[in-house]
């Protein structure tokens, strides 16, 4: 970090949210990134990095005039009533009474949408929509079936501190269901420690640990997977995304016959959503190995159902083919899809892509390529998976553009 050339506390008014988790201030003609904070407040606020240029870091130390929707923090290790340095990472957004965290993460997308994507403001306008709650406690806690921690060089167990590598020892975990709170030692051996809970179940596991297969349930289908594999980690995503899915999906433009194809399909999910009670021909394409065999047998009662192991992008090269008729689903890592996918999905021209997206500004980048070569997102759903953090989930249907 550097030093705050002799600058170290400033007051300041807090404007916007900026994507990440920060809000946005200004200090004579910089733009100061201040966590901790909410757009509408004023803080005294410490600068932690002042090396660039253009902008500034820094963290809330105390709140001068709070904005009505400052709530006490659900997590107390997170509080702004602790010294920056000592507050544990992770949520973020857990000092902001629950509807107005949902408005914040849509004014982010909605600016991602515009900026980064480069869509028209009517198109915006059109597309952006609220950023809706799900099914859980009003408060967000309790959200969490994966949690990782980490362990220090005494042994002693935490989430990092925001933006740091040093672990934060704490006695629990309010966003992470109950069974995994119960199993946090104050202690443990290794780098990390993983917590998982499924199927009823709720394991602790480090490094060097065994890691079972287990069991999910989404409706009336159950999907095995790597305990520590990808899978969801609010209790209700599995079901609110298979919903979500179906519904972007025009059943117009889906041919049970065409070469569908789930992209980015881990342990087959939304290949399951589509093709699901309807007969439905559709290839899931996953690079894992574990994931993909898992795919294969989850989906063995669907006749029409295939999975392949690969990379997307080598997939794709391989297959250099037209999919008239075809509906795309896709669902990349947080990093996006990025320009070699989306101009090999956008080349193949299938009827219609459905895209889920766990970060808005990858998703609004790949939107804006997609624009570039002829498609425009049709509809858009956003949902509130990641409660008192600023993630998101977001999912949307593109179409030629006519």
């Amino acid at each position: 970090m550097g030093q705050a050339g002799g600058v170290t506390d400033l007051e300041l008014d807090v404007l916007r949210i900026a994507h990440g988790g920060v809000a946005v201030a200004e200090h004579r003609g910089r733009v100061v990134f201040v966590a901790d904070a909410i757009p509408g407040e004023r803080v005294l606020a410490r600068v932690t990095d002042d090396r660039h240029d253009r902008f500034w870091r820094a963290e809330t130390v105390r709140v001068l005039d709070p904005s009505p929707d400052r709530v006490p923090h659900v997590w107390a290790a997170a509080s702004v009533d602790r010294a920056p340095e000592q507050r544990a990472g992770g949520a973020e957004f857990g000092h902001i009474a629950p509807a107005r965290q949902r408005a914040l993460k849509g004014e982010v997308l909605r600016d991602a949408l515009g900026r980064i994507g480069r869509l028209p403001a009517s198109e915006v306008d059109a597309l952006a929509p609220e950023v809706a709650a799900v099914p859980g406690r009003p408060d967000g806690t309790r959200s969490r079936t994966r949690v990782r921690l980490h362990v220090d060089r005494g042994g002693r167990v935490g989430p990092y501190a925001a933006r740091s590598k040093r672990v934060i020892p704490v006695r629990d975990l309010p966003l992470a269901v109950e069974p995994l709170e119960r199993l946090l030692p104050e202690r443990a051996r290794g780098r990390e420690l993983d917590l998982v809970a499924a199927g009823g179940d709720a394991f602790a596991a480090g490094p060097r640990d065994r890691r079972p297969v287990i069991e999910e349930r989404v409706g009336d289908r159950t999907f095995r997977l790597e305990a520590l594999g990808f899978w969801q980690v609010h209790p209700a995503a599995p079901q609110v995304l298979t919903d979500a899915v179906r519904a972007a999906v025009d059943p117009a433009l889906l041919d049970p016959d065409a070469d569908n194809l789930d992209l980015y399909g881990g342990v087959g999910l939304l290949a399951a959503a589509l093709a699901g009670g309807r007969d439905v021909r559709v290839t899931t394409v996953e690079s894992d190995r574990a994931a993909s065999g898992h795919a294969r047998a989850n989906l063995a009662d669907l006749p029409r159902a295939r999975a392949v192991e690969a990379r997307v992008d080598a997939f794709l090269e391989a297959e250099r083919t037209r999919r008239p008729g075809a509906t795309v689903l896709l669902d990349p890592p947080r990093s996006g899809a990025g320009a070699e996918v989306v101009d090999a999905i956008a080349a193949s021209r299938p009827a219609q892509i459905v895209y889920v997206a766990c970060d808005p500004v990858a998703l609004a980048r790949d939107l804006g390529t997609f624009a570039d070569r002829g498609w425009r997102a049709a509809s858009l759903a956003a949902f509130d998976l990641f409660p008192n953090t600023h993630h998101l989930e977001a999912v949307a249907r593109l179409v030629p553009d006519a």
